[in-house]
């Protein structure tokens, strides 16, 4: 578990399936990273155990639930992913629209940095973007994050923004 001055970041379990639910549908979500077809808390059951904990189990780290700590409200989900078509650990970050424009993303995504950093010793980490998403571009940048290159995932039927961050 990862703690920051307002928040919590923790691997998901399978009774965040309510949250996951709503994340992934969503409208940032859904206009901004696409339709995972997860309706049903079963669905989401299988999203959390084929996506998140099995990455989790498999390299040591995946996207984790971003709670506030007062209250322990899941606001978004936040960590590193590995994907096909990259070669780089990838950091992935999300908030429910609700909770944009607080800092949260910022503050889980500088932290999931400095454990990718010092605790991972992750020598590379890369972001891929929609080239439209304005906000998740800025955080980017704020965090050190260079562009390199439009890409298109396997699979996948848009281009997106590649990012890249060196170890410091």
């Amino acid at each position: 578990m990862l703690t920051t001055q307002r928040l919590t970041l923790r691997p998901f379990e399978l009774a965040d399936a309510p949250f996951v639910v709503e994340q992934l549908n969503d409208p940032g979500w859904l206009r901004f990273i696409g339709d995972r077809k997860v309706r049903t808390l079963a669905d989401a059951e299988a999203y959390i155990e084929a996506r998140l904990i099995a990455q989790q189990r498999r390299v040591g780290y995946s996207l984790w639930r971003v709670a506030l700590q007062d209250s322990d409200e899941a606001v978004g989900m936040c960590g590193l992913v590995r994907r096909d078509g990259l070669d780089d650990a990838d950091l992935g970050f999300a908030l429910l629209q609700r909770h944009a424009g607080r800092g949260y993303a910022h503050e889980a995504a500088r932290a999931v940095m400095q454990e990718a950093d010092h605790t991972f010793r992750i020598d590379r980490v890369v972001a891929i973007c929609d080239p439209a998403n304005a906000s998740s571009i800025r955080l980017l940048e704020k965090l050190g994050f260079v562009f390199e290159k439009t890409v298109r995932l396997p699979q996948g039927d848009e281009d997106l923004n590649l990012y890249g961050r060196a170890r410091p």
